[in-house]
């Protein structure tokens, strides 16, 4: 099953993360499919306090479309984007 879900990048305690589709049975930060965003829950250079949030909407839509799943987390991020409705 394809899961859309977050892989961790950035430095010790500075962390980032792409939003990618992948394979639910490879490890966290393995190999995936394609690369549908980026989240950074501090903001750019841990000054800003927004988190910064870029999201393809093609690609997302395309991947809930042929029946990728999000996690909860990602869920949520969709949600506060507004490709998922509520």
């Amino acid at each position: 099953m394809v899961k859309i879900r977050l892989t961790r990048m950035g430095s010790k305690k500075n962390a980032c993360y792409r939003i990618v589709a992948m394979d639910g049975r490879k490890a966290r930060d393995g190999e995936y499919i394609e690369q549908i965003g980026i989240y950074q829950p501090r903001g750019k250079n841990n000054e800003d306090t927004e988190a910064v949030v870029r999201i393809d909407e093609a690609l997302a839509n395309k991947w809930l479309a042929n029946g990728a799943q999000p996690t909860d987390t990602v869920r949520d991020l969709f949600r506060k984007v507004g490709i998922i409705k509520a």
